[in-house]
Order: structure tokens, then C-alpha cells, then sequence
């Protein structure tokens, strides 16, 4: 048998093992069988298991006020079944039928709300005050990046977001279908992760850029260019484990120049469908009008960032049903690396942020959740939120962005983003109540995936 300080002395062996990675041993035959047996130690011992939950007695979560986003309101003095990883039964204390056999967690008048979603996250990045995206991309090994990300992962989770859409690896290849499945088959604690592999943008409107042309300098996502090589990128993200496609539909053609459009109606076009056939919907990274529009006219399913977006755009993404992911937390964090400080006057790019999010609100278009995390430290998924309630939107409408608004956009509507029989049991708790004050959805104090607590701060 092996104890949990083997485990401990001997974690190198072990992630030897699980990635695949070379390592240097005194008799490859002998230590084979330790290997193994180490490996099963870790599953068995100290690491979440995600097929552990169908054997797991149920959870009684009892004494909550348990928020209903869709509602906008919350139900003091209630108690949650959770049975085999969904929640079973909700309501009054006192009114639940319970097993015998049920696990009691009494969180003493907390408020419990649906895990939070977050739609545009970079877990193989890590914040840009720590090392600029280029030196990230080009100079950090796949490995390292790798590790970072399962840090990300436990980080996000623990901040209360138990679902993500990854919208891209920025050079660091599929470890975002890695890190998914590392996730589901419990070997590492995290966030559900919907991923997007490498995204697709078209020749030189991408970086790193800046180089002498006789270079070949490695790009932070897949180039296609054409209908023919935007098909074709589909297909290969999509075979190598993509959930969604993004496709940045503007950016830059040299440093220091102003965005444009980088794909032609009829690429967009042609990217879209072969998504929609493969039963894949598509995000497209776009921040000026021209590209939102075309974009939109294609049939993605969300627009990333969307700052220059003019009121007709707007208009359009309503009528079409496309949902909105502000990034506005982004839009901060780059402001605050160029120097601005809370408190002074806005920043060209909180101003763009600010008024846009304020016309897209006056416009009816769709919004979620979405921050653009990585760009600044993961764990804060929540200042997104923040940001939403402090430029004009209700407490209520922020909680629904980040739990049945983004669901849907998931097409998990009827899974993720509610406390209610047959969902998912995943829940944050908090003190107080965040429909009268969204910070506090900053400080969880207890975090539930799949009826599981992974986080208790009591």
C-alpha cells in the first residue's frame, strides 16, 4: 500500500505518467508497477473523483435562502436535495422527503445561488501585468502553461464559477480539451470547460506580429483564409475535441493600426455553416461595426467585446438573437497596465466599454457573462459582474448573465443555471443577499460542483 506521503515524494513519477511526459528512470521495468500503483493511489486518495458522485450517499443542504435568478427573488428558510449529482427536491425546511442515509450541510441562512458561468475565459493564459501575451505565446513552454492552467482551473472554481466557455488557447495548442477532460475524469479539480481549441484567424491578422517578414513566428491561433481553409479548420478543431469554434472576425494588420474586418462575408459564411453541420455553434471575436455585422449576418451565436458596435448593430444582434459578452473587466484590467488608476477619469477604453454596454442595454440586445479572464488574474471572474451592475444593469440581470442567460447560450438551459429538480447540482453560497449587493458574489463562501463541496471558507 501506498501512503499519502508516497504520493507526496513521488508526484513527479505520477505526472510523468498522466502527461505523457519524459522522464528519467534507474529501470523502466521496474518502476512500471510503483508507476502505476502511485497513479491509483492519487485517484483513489486526495484528487476529486468525477464518477465517485453516482456512488456518493445524497446531501441534504438545509437552513438556506436559496436565490432564484429566473424569478428575481429569494426563498428564506429552505432546504436543497441533492441526489447523484443533481439537485433532487427544493423546499421549505421541514417539507423535503430525505433518505435516510443523506449527508446534512446546514449553511445557517446563507444564501445559495446556481454556480456561475463565465463565457469568455483564457485559462492558458495568465494575467498581462505578470508577462505581456507575446512573451506568453512565444516564450513560455506548452508545459508550464499546462500547469498554469490546472492552477486557473482550481482558482475559477473556488471563486464560485463552476461552468466556462474557453474561448481559446493562444498558442498553447488543444491543452484546453486536456484540461476539459482532466476535469471530467476528476484527475484535477475545476470548472465544467467548454472549449474552442485553437480559434481561426485569417493571414497577418494575427499575432505575434512585428517581426522581420523573413521569420516564421508562431501565431496564437490556426490561419485559414478562404471558404475551403475555414471549412477545413472547422473540421480539424472540431476532430481534436473543440465544443465551440471562434473565429476572430477583425484585428489589426501591423502594430500600432486600427482594427478591420479580416474575413470576407462568404469565409464567415462558409466558417458558420460548417460549424452549424457539425452541430457546433461559433463566437466571433469583434470589436469594430463592420466586423460585428457581417459576423452577426453569418449566424454566430455571440459577439466578444463588441466596443465599437453602432445602435443599428446593436439592433441587428437583437432581432437575430445574438448575445452580447462585454469583456468589460478586460477593457479595466488593460486600462490599469497603461497606467490608470480607480478613481480618475475614465480611460479611452473603460469610456468605449462603458457607453456601448450602456446602448447595448437601451438596445434590448441579449447580454452575458462573459470577461475575457486571463487577461487579468483567473479567480476574479467576478469583477465582470460588478462592472455590469456599476454601468447600469440590475443586480437581477447580472445574476441571470452569469447563470440562465449564459446556460442558454450553452444550450444547457435546461442543466445549468438554476436550483431546481433535475439540474446540476452546482451552487455558490454567499452572506447576504446579491440581488441588493453583486460584490458579494467576489467573496463565496461555500462552492458546490455537481453536489460536491469544493470549497468551504466557514
Amino acid at each position: 500500500m501506498f501512503t499519502r506521503g508516497d504520493v507526496r515524494r513521488n508526484r513527479h513519477l505520477v505526472l510523468g505518467l498522466l502527461t505523457g511526459g519524459a522522464a528519467h528512470f534507474p529501470s523502466p521495468m521496474a518502476v512500471t508497477v510503483k508507476l502505476l500503483s502511485l497513479a491509483a493511489a492519487v485517484l483513489l486518495m486526495g484528487l476529486p473523483s468525477a464518477f465517485a458522485q453516482q456512488d456518493a450517499p445524497p446531501l441534504l443542504i438545509t437552513r438556506v435562502n436559496v436565490l432564484d435568478p429566473v424569478e428575481s427573488r429569494v426563498l428564506e428558510g429552505y432546504e436543497v436535495l441533492v441526489v447523484g449529482g443533481r439537485f433532487s427536491e427544493v423546499g421549505p425546511v421541514g417539507r423535503v422527503a430525505v433518505p435516510s442515509d443523506s449527508r446534512r450541510l446546514d449553511l445557517d441562512e446563507l444564501t445559495l445561488l446556481p454556480g456561475l458561468i463565465d463565457l469568455h475565459s483564457h485559462l492558458l493564459l495568465h494575467s498581462y501585468d505578470e508577462a505581456p501575451w507575446d512573451e506568453q505565446v512565444l516564450k513560455e513552454s506548452l508545459e508550464l502553461r499546462t500547469i498554469r492552467g490546472v492552477v486557473a482551473a482550481r482558482r475559477t472554481l473556488e471563486a464560485g464559477f463552476t461552468t466556462l466557455r474557453d474561448l481559446g488557447t493562444e498558442g498553447a495548442g488543444f491543452a484546453d480539451v486536456a484540461l476539459r477532460d482532466a476535469i471530467h475524469q476528476g484527475l484535477i479539480p475545476g470548472p465544467r470547460v467548454f472549449t474552442t481549441t485553437r480559434a481561426i484567424v485569417a493571414t497577418g491578422c494575427y499575432g505575434p506580429d512585428g517581426f522581420d517578414p523573413r521569420w516564421d513566428v508562431p501565431k496564437g491561433a490556426q490561419v485559414a483564409d478562404g471558404a475551403d481553409g475555414v471549412r477545413r479548420a472547422v473540421r480539424e478543431q472540431i476532430a481534436a475535441g473543440a465544443d465551440w469554434i471562434k473565429v476572430y472576425a477583425d484585428y489589426s494588420r501591423r502594430p500600432g493600426e486600427a482594427a478591420t474586418p479580416t474575413f470576407s462575408q462568404e469565409e464567415l459564411d462558409a466558417l458558420v455553416h460548417e460549424a452549424q453541420s457539425a452541430g457546433r455553434s461559433v463566437a466571433a471575436h469583434a470589436t469594430i461595426d463592420e466586423a460585428i455585422r457581417r459576423a452577426v449576418v453569418a449566424g454566430v451565436t455571440t459577439i466578444e467585446h463588441g466596443y465599437h458596435a453602432s445602435d443599428e448593430v446593436l439592433t441587428l444582434m437583437r432581432e437575430k438573437g445574438v448575445v452580447l459578452c462585454p469583456t468589460l473587466a478586460a477593457a479595466e484590467a488593460i486600462a490599469r497596465y497603461a497606467g490608470w488608476k480607480s478613481g480618475t477619469e475614465d480611460h479611452p477604453r473603460i469610456r468605449e466599454s462603458k457607453e456601448t454596454f450602456k446602448r447595448a442595454l437601451r438596445s434590448g440586445v441579449t447580454i452575458a457573462c462573459g470577461s475575457d479572464v486571463g487577461v487579468f488574474s483567473h479567480g476574479d471572474n467576478g469583477r465582470e459582474l460588478q462592472l455590469m451592475v456599476a454601468y447600469g444593469m440590475s443586480p437581477a440581470d447580472a445574476l441571470r448573465a452569469a447563470t440562465s442567460v449564459a446556460a442558454k447560450v450553452l444550450g444547457k438551459e435546461n442543466e445549468l443555471g438554476r436550483i431546481a429538480g433535475g439540474f446540476n447540482a452546482d451552487a455558490v453560497a454567499v452572506r447576504g443577499n446579491p440581488l441588493r449587493d453583486i460584490s458579494l458574489l467576489r467573496a463565496p463562501v461555500v462552492v458546490i460542483r455537481e453536489g460536491r463541496i469544493v470549497s468551504d471558507r466557514r
